[in-house]
């Protein structure tokens, strides 16, 4: 799944001399251009909670906050990031909450769920009840912050820049490749003033221009369960998502939905 689309050719025929000769002329303008591919060092592999279906990731005063879906067994959790252990788990799901991407900010920890239009927001540091709920209008899919407002993904290719204190729609933005939208946007995370995205099914992140839209850098990253984990690959190993940040040392970490790792690396 690429982001580099095709796009026809245009081409001019000219007559030479008159005669019924044709030479094409390719307008060079039109030709795809290829999203600029981010070179990057997987510095340390972890272990990973095998029975986490990850949708929210994020370091926050050295521990993993994660976000976790699937219905009933939809969570809110704290892991050591090094051992991979669960720290302290909030179960919320239900047969109609399935629970998606996780922020903190400004002291919250807002959390979304897919389909049912709520959002939880817990004081970061009691994750056992929610202190407040926003309805959400979209489905909730990934989000991040920029240190002003909320950044929300709903499967589409669209970004929704929130108010976090009355969860208004302040702008959005379509993000695009070469012209074209870049649809099922996932997970989130805001780098250095950059939205880098997981794209739902396919093994790379999109850094995204949060002004225009425009996807302007793609980080690789197939073939991590094959190289890494293949002997704990299930049939309920699922996709790469997950994106968490680490300002202070410049290392990002990824990883998949009940994935056996979680990577640490590097951009370079």
């Amino acid at each position: 799944m690429k982001y580099s689309f095709a796009l026809a050719a245009v081409i001019f025929l000219a007559a030479c001399n008159g005669g019924d000769t044709t030479t094409p002329v390719i307008d060079n303008t039109l030709v795809p251009k290829e999203t600029p591919k981010i070179a990057y060092t997987i510095n340390n592999v972890y272990p990973h909670d095998t029975s986490a279906y990850t949708q929210g990731l994020q370091l926050y005063n050295g521990k993993l906050y994660e976000g976790t879906g699937d219905y009933a067994s939809s969570a809110l959790q704290i892991v050591d990031l090094k051992t991979g252990k669960v720290e302290k788990k909030h179960p919320m799901g239900t047969n109609k909450i399935f629970g998606e991407g996780i922020n903190i900010f400004k002291g919250k920890l807002y959390q979304l769920t897919w389909q049912s239009n709520v959002v939880y927001v817990y004081d970061v540091n009691n994750i056992d009840k929610p202190i407040k709920t926003f309805t959400w209008p979209y489905e909730g899919w990934g989000i991040t912050n920029n240190g002003t407002d909320l950044i929300i993904s709903d499967g589409t290719a669209n970004l929704y820049f929130v108010d976090a204190e009355t969860f208004k729609v302040k702008s959005t933005i379509a993000a695009t490749a070469d012209g074209n939208p870049v649809r099922e946007l996932n997970e989130l995370e805001y780098i250095d003033g950059f939205v880098y995205a997981n794209v739902y099914g396919a093994d790379f992140i999109v850094k995204i221009d949060p002004v225009s839209g425009h996807v302007v850098g793609q980080i690789d990253l197939p073939g991590l369960k094959e190289k890494y984990f293949v002997k704990e690959i299930t049939d309920r190993t699922d996709v790469l998502n997950g994106i968490a940040y680490d300002s202070a040392t410049k290392k990002i970490y990824v990883t998949g939905k009940r994935w056996a790792k979680l990577f640490e690396i590097t951009l370079n």
